[in-house]
């Protein structure tokens, strides 16, 4: 039973509250000064404490400040004969939950009970009703899509439901769902993904892809004489913007929100350098081989990415200069943040690797594992590492600044499951979720084979060598200790393949709010 304190000189005259309360199924305890009120609290853990603010002896402000002292936890009401601001001012200072004006009535009393000791009972029933009701709509919109659109609104969907639902007993349907859409995804990918990527549309019209995205969403705005600030997040999912989405909106309002297909494999490699060149993969190795880092060779395959800007400009007959920072460490942000006041360039482009380093930390680290054991672990600290980082200061700085905020990111990542065996020869690329080369030989029926990659804008490192992608959440292990590799990898986000979480991803425009 939840158990009220009511602290007040005439509690008395409060007697018909008490019934109307007990009635209810409450239990009201009462006390008729602070004194008595704070050894009350002392003794028990009330569920919430209703205060008069104007009593004599100990104040209501002042027994305010000491149940704070003692139960920080407990919801505090504060009930007043006062309307002057400055007490309310004091009374939210103190952290009340409330703040009533006499007379009250039962309702009144009834709706902050509601409020503050139930509505995390009342939400979450409410919200696993609502799912129940739209549990076959969904099913229904994974059942008949045929478009990218279509897909993206799926995603929409899901990672709301996934934020929702994240601390509910009905995850696991959730889960099911998500596993159901991923699965319906990859067929609907290996149908249709080298039409998709000839033309870069689909029946209903103009599909984004990573080519796309300078082109898209940030030249328009230069010519229009905004200064911009292209933020690319590495391994930014769509359930991670709505994240952190709270936290920008005190500064930035948003202009549009998209998503975009990423071009496969859902590798930075790849995918960044489509993004800043403009070029498919396969374009980059025929048009600039100099920036093109093969598979096998062994320096970073993303060492090129201001010089692939500065050709996407240089094609299009652009005269804008433009910054660019790839942020690894959080010292060399601080620089940044300093650098961006005094810069002239209309375009800067800021890298951030942070969530791609938290990816790969997970995998090597048993206690990053057990901080990010499942989505809602990854959201929270995707949130924690944005709110208590030097990006928060960076794009705040930027929005004071006046710079339109650009935001997206090159691939999202999943959590991978399910171990299959492929064969393949020595030179054969490392990544868990893709595969290119010669001889690939893998059983399960959900990998998606290319073997003409040129059809879809990837170079071949050899005549004979193919793609092959993992779908939903398998990822890729060697007949050669494959148990210890299943084991190690299980439950790890990962990259490169198939997923609605890895293509299906966000591209924000905001405006500065100042």
């Amino acid at each position: 039973m939840n158990n009220i304190l009511w602290v007040d000189d005439e509690i008395d005259l409060l007697q018909p509250y008490i019934i109307y309360l007990n009635g209810k199924g409450y239990e009201v305890t009462t006390a008729s000064n602070g004194r008595d009120a704070l050894d009350i609290v002392e003794q028990t853990v009330p569920s919430i404490v209703f205060l008069d603010e104007n009593m004599p002896g100990l104040t209501g402000l002042e027994t305010l400040q000491e149940i704070k002292r003692i139960r920080p936890e407990v919801p505090v009401v504060m009930i007043t004969k006062s309307e002057e601001e400055h007490i309310m001012e004091q009374a939210i200072g103190e952290k009340i939950a409330d703040y009533l004006i006499k007379p009250v009535n039962p309702s009144q009393i009834l709706l902050c009970l509601k409020k503050h000791i139930h509505q995390q009972a009342i939400l979450s029933e409410q919200t696993q009703q609502s799912y129940r009701q739209e549990w076959s709509d969904i099913a229904y919109m994974i059942d008949t899509a045929a478009t990218f659109q279509e897909w993206a609104a799926i995603e929409r969907t899901l990672s709301r439901w996934d934020i929702e639902l994240e601390n509910s007993p009905m995850r696991s349907m959730i889960d099911d769902q998500r596993t159901q859409a991923n699965a319906a995804f990859a067929k609907w990918i290996a149908k249709n993904y080298e039409s998709i990527v000839d033309g870069r549309k689909t029946k209903d019209g103009s599909l984004l892809m990573s080519p796309d995205i300078m082109k898209h969403a940030v030249f328009p705005l230069l010519d229009r004489g905004e200064k911009v600030l292209l933020c690319v997040i590495d391994n930014f999912r769509y359930d991670q913007w709505k994240t952190i989405q709270p936290l920008l909106s005190e500064w930035f309002a948003i202009r549009e929100e998209e998503q975009y297909m990423s071009i496969l494999p859902t590798a930075t490699q790849y995918a960044r350098n489509a993004i800043f060149s403009g070029l498919l993969p396969l374009q980059i190795q025929q048009m600039y081989p100099q920036y093109w880092v093969e598979e096998g060779d062994e320096e970073s395959k993303n060492q090129f990415e201001k010089e692939l800007v500065q050709t996407l400009l240089d094609r299009y007959r652009r005269r804008e200069t433009f910054s660019y920072w790839k942020v690894n460490e959080s010292d060399y942000c601080e620089r940044v943040i300093h650098q961006l006041r005094s810069v002239q360039t209309p375009l800067n482009i800021v890298v951030l690797n942070f969530i791609d380093m938290l990816s790969h930390s997970r995998t090597e680290s048993r206690m990053m594992r057990e901080l990010a054991n499942d989505e809602a672990a990854y959201r929270s600290l995707t949130l924690s590492w944005f709110r208590h980082s030097p990006t928060y200061e960076l794009l705040r700085r930027a929005a004071e600044l006046g710079y339109t905020l650009v935001l997206t990111t090159d691939h999202g990542t999943t959590r991978v499951k399910n171990a299959v065996q492929i064969i393949a020869d020595k030179n054969t690329n490392t990544n868990i979720r893709y595969k290119v080369g010669k001889a690939l030989n893998c059983s399960s029926k959900n990998v998606f084979v290319l073997e003409r990659p040129e059809r879809t804008g990837l170079p071949c490192p050899n005549v004979s060598s193919s793609y092959a992608f993992c779908t939903g959440n398998d990822f890729f292990a060697y007949p050669n200790q494959f148990n210890y590799y299943a084991q190690y990898y299980r439950n790890t986000f990962q990259h490169g393949g198939i997923s609605l979480e890895e293509m299906v991803i966000p591209l924000v425009t905001l405006s500065p709010k100042s």
